[in-house]
């Protein structure tokens, strides 16, 4: 069987051509391979995405291909046992929805795939900023990657990915989601720094940044703490940031490299606040 694993812009842009069956876990109880919301876009030929793999997807498969060979059919929910009726060792139950979609759901099928995404902003648009955009529209995430300079973006993006010129930059993080964790690489250590005092008086009037880490070494944030004692924030309002950014162990410096050590880093937090 034909399989292509990809992206939600791969989904969107082949529902131009063809129809497909979008699957949905709707809900698990126990033990299951992936969790609600979790989805896949079933083809005549090959697959976006996946709601696990083994047994369950492969009966998912096949009854999205059945709804496929019958314009007319009705949209299906239903509960699969994974012990007893499939096999899986999950043991748990998964309750899937399928629905045939074509190039008209498009633009509300991008809204409902993207709209649970945990929200992140980028402050920079340069080569580390790239790789963690990138690697984040893998990920459960919606990026928001900001820059005070035009011309900075490629042009071509993944859905999950939503560029923004904003000047001055730190003007920004007044109009961030509530949650949003903030990554802040911007081209100069000035902005940089009016960044952080941006989010640290967020944190102060709001509380609503999980997350605000700074890129660079222990000598740039010391130096940022001395700059930022001498505006009045205290060493408590301080530890809020996070410098340096990424897992501990990971030591390289090229872009790809450090996306993943950040990208580890926020999965890891995630996981801690359930």
């Amino acid at each position: 069987m034909p399989m292509s694993i990809g992206t939600l812009d791969d989904a969107l842009a082949r529902l131009a051509h063809e129809d497909g069956v979008l699957v949905r876990v709707e809900a698990t109880e126990g033990s299951a391979p992936r969790e609600a919301g979790t989805w896949m876009l079933v083809w005549a030929q090959g697959l976006t995405a996946t709601i696990g793999g083994g047994q369950l997807e492969f009966q998912a498969i096949d009854e999205a291909r059945g709804l496929l060979k019958s314009p007319a059919a009705e949209p299906l929910r239903k509960r699969y046992p994974l012990g007893p009726s499939l096999g899986q060792c999950c043991g748990g139950v998964v309750h899937l929805s399928m629905r045939r979609v074509g190039a008209a759901d498009a633009a509300e099928l991008r809204r409902q795939l993207t709209e649970h995404l945990a929200p992140v902003a980028i402050f920079g648009g340069g080569h580390v900023g790239l790789a963690l955009a990138r690697l984040l529209a893998t990920l459960p995430y919606s990026v928001r990657w900001i820059d005070s300079r035009d011309g900075v973006f490629p042009d071509a993006l993944p859905a999950q990915v939503h560029t923004e010129h904003s000047e001055p930059v730190q003007d920004a993080v007044a109009t961030l989601l509530p949650g949003t964790h903030v990554l802040i690489m911007s081209f100069s250590h000035a902005e940089d720094l009016d960044i952080v005092i941006a989010c640290l008086r967020r944190l102060r009037e709001r509380g609503d940044l999980p997350y605000v880490g700074l890129i660079g070494s222990k000598t740039k944030w010391a130096t940022f703490r001395h700059r930022l004692e001498a505006r009045g924030f205290a060493e408590a309002e301080m530890a809020r940031i996070t410098c340096p950014i990424g897992v501990p162990g990971v030591t390289g410096k090229e872009p790809e490299v450090i996306a993943v050590a950040v990208a580890a880093q926020l999965l890891q937090r995630r996981a801690a606040a359930g």
